[in-house]
């Protein structure tokens, strides 16, 4: 039979995990190809970018989409098991799972960018109202989305040690440190769980950024960026940069647009759009390019 749509997949997935249990990825795979059939040679189609199987493509993202709406969660890498909200659902006994369907869940209808009435996208065209660049640039969105929440749990997830290498890496990628030793011995002397420290700001070392990081799950308040300031204060510096996983308070933001240093906030989302955008912890699966018609080529004198 032909590969089917993700929203195919939806509940024969959640159903295979219903058993409580910690699932793998790769595993469900193979037994959903089963389930449905597939050939290898179906099991072998690949996406047009050839990047990717187009039925691993599509069991991923009725993965993403469950868990967005709270039906499953991510236990380690490449593993996943069904939530007490995935199992109510179960017990519904429904049809068909898709994307209308888990329109009923907030966190689904927040990252997909609906609207609070009647479930609708804000500014959603019909189908037959889409153009093709249209529907790229929503799938790439989608993409991109999925994965700076994916960068963002990696790095909360991983070792302090890790995390000071990660920071390490992106600054360096930046323009920052200098050189990998110079910012290897500069940083993550602190031993609390973040790195603390002091960057070149440019190759010549000119001047310096005093560097504070912390992999947290709680936001950052105004105490903590008072206490940072304080930090600039004592070493004589006029620039910092106070990294997170997670996110700033109000206050805190508010507070270092009121002072005399410069102090730049990178919370977790943007810390996961620097990582993409310089290429620390990610790889390019596939590139598309886009032509149009060369309207001064064709044009005759």
């Amino acid at each position: 039979m032909a590969v089917p749509d993700y929203q195919e997949i939806m509940l024969p997935l959640l159903r295979r995990i219903g058993d409580e249990n910690v699932h793998s990825l790769s595993e469900l795979t193979e037994e959903l190809a089963q389930e449905f059939r597939l050939t290898p040679e179906d099991k072998k189609e690949f996406l047009p970018s050839g990047g990717q199987y187009k039925f691993d493509n599509r069991v991923g993202w009725a993965r993403t989409y469950m868990k967005k709406a709270g039906l499953l969660i991510s236990t380690d890498r490449g593993k996943i098991k069904i939530t007490e909200r995935g199992k109510q659902l179960l017990d519904e006994n429904p049809m068909r799972i898709d994307t209308n369907y888990l329109k009923r869940y907030p966190e689904f209808v927040e990252f997909k960018g609906y609207s609070a009435k009647a479930g609708s996208v804000k500014n959603e065209p019909k189908d037959d109202e889409v153009t093709p660049e249209e529907l790229l640039e929503e799938g790439f969105s989608d993409i991109q989305k999925n994965l700076i929440n994916e960068v963002i749990e990696r790095t909360k997830a991983a070792s302090p040690k890790f995390f000071e290498q990660l920071v390490i890496d992106l600054l360096l990628k930046m323009g920052y440190g200098g050189t990998r030793k110079d910012a290897g011995e500069r940083l993550g002397r602190s031993g609390d769980g973040g790195i603390d420290g002091i960057i070149k700001e440019d190759k010549l070392g000119l001047d310096v950024i005093y560097i504070q990081a912390k992999r947290w799950n709680n936001t950052v308040g105004s105490s903590q960026i008072r206490d940072f300031v304080g930090s600039l204060e004592e070493k004589k510096a006029r620039r910092g940069i106070f990294i997170t996983t997670s996110k700033f308070s109000a206050d805190a933001s508010k507070y270092v647009d009121n002072i005399e240093k410069k102090v730049v906030l990178i919370d977790g989302e943007f810390l996961a759009k620097l990582m993409i955008d310089h290429g620390v912890g990610v790889s390019t699966t596939a590139n598309y390019e886009l032509k149009k018609i060369d309207g001064d080529y064709f044009a005759e004198e």
